[in-house]
């Protein structure tokens, strides 16, 4: 059944590209994940402040590798895309940001985060979600970003709020977590540059 409006994307616009190096600041950069970063996913996942607000665990560099692996396939599928969260210098793993579940169709996407302690309150969840938000409204043209997180995450909200993601709402009980069911806001920034 033909659409009445166009793809606010057109297919294509992700994967006729390769996946880009994005500048977060004076000396933190966002870089597609390389085989070699399976032993510092494995060490950020045995965080229990990371365990706490997500649901996978590597139990082996060869399971991170895999992850790492279908990063490139969802790139391709225009589906995902993620970045490890690296110093410019250094090269040490940070953390890692992604847009998730985007549709070109509707020009959207969800943005997701999360710090290893070495890096944390230094503003580098913040740095890192600001530049993909910015790739994606300015380069990729998406329309709508939404971010969320289970209500309980305060650093989460306040990310969210430093980056002017609007709270819209909350949804009762809609993340599952290993400790149960947890309600979650959700937060939204549209693209300033309005998109015919």
């Amino acid at each position: 059944m033909p659409r009445t409006v166009p793809d606010v994307v057109p297919a294509g616009r992700m994967n006729s590209n390769d996946q880009p190096i994005l500048n977060a600041g004076p000396d933190l950069i966002l870089r597609p994940w390389i085989r070699s970063d399976a032993p510092a996913l494995v060490a950020a996942f045995s965080d229990a402040a990371i365990q706490r607000w997500h649901t996978r665990v590597f139990s082996s560099e060869e399971e991170a590798e895999a992850w790492i692996d279908r990063w490139g396939e969802l790139w391709n599928a225009e589906t995902d895309a993620s970045w490890a969260v690296t110093s410019a210098t250094a090269r040490e793993l940070n953390g890692y940001v992604a847009l998730r579940s985007v549709d070109l169709e509707s020009g959207s996407a969800h943005v997701a985060y999360w710090v290893v302690e070495a890096a944390r309150g230094r503003g580098v969840a913040t740095a890192a979600a600001e530049a993909i938000s910015r790739w994606a409204f300015d380069d990729l043209k998406l329309h709508r970003l939404e971010l969320r997180h289970a209500a309980g995450n305060v650093a989460s909200c306040n990310v969210a709020s430093k980056l002017g993601f609007a709270l819209e709402g909350t949804a009762r009980s809609a993340e599952l977590l290993t400790d149960g069911w947890h309600d979650e806001h959700l937060h939204a920034r549209i693209n300033p540059v309005p998109i015919p």
